[in-house]
């Protein structure tokens, strides 16, 4: 026990067990960083099923540390990116049924681009 008493009008001095005015005192700060804590970041489906798995994915990123978000960034950014591509591509070319027109450029039987009436 000590024998010292705070000057007339200096504020009371505590520890961090101690309560201040009635509350607990601040806790000291950390040096160590905040743990991973979810973004709260509404993702709204798409309606393609694909883009939404991909968009899900990204709340992978809420449990890891901030190192680890590029990971995620980047593969999610890789499949936006291939759906996006297969967009692009050109289906392949699927024989209709019997009667169906032909292909631009190739000859029918009915072919009456040059109707030769009088």
């Amino acid at each position: 026990m000590s024998d010292w008493t705070p000057e007339a009008g200096a504020p009371p001095v505590s520890t961090p067990d101690e309560q201040v005015d009635g509350e607990p005192a601040a806790a000291a700060p950390s040096d160590e960083p905040a743990g991973p804590a979810p973004l709260g970041v509404v993702r709204t489906p798409t309606g393609h099923a694909a883009v939404d798995a991909r968009l899900e994915r990204l709340a992978d990123a809420d449990h890891l540390p901030a190192d680890g978000h590029i990971e995620v960034y980047e593969d999610v950014h890789r499949g936006l990116r291939a759906e996006l591509t297969s967009l692009d591509a050109r289906p392949a070319a699927v024989p209709g049924p019997p009667g169906a027109a032909a292909a631009p450029g190739t000859p029918s039987a009915y072919d009456n681009t040059h109707d030769h009436r009088s």
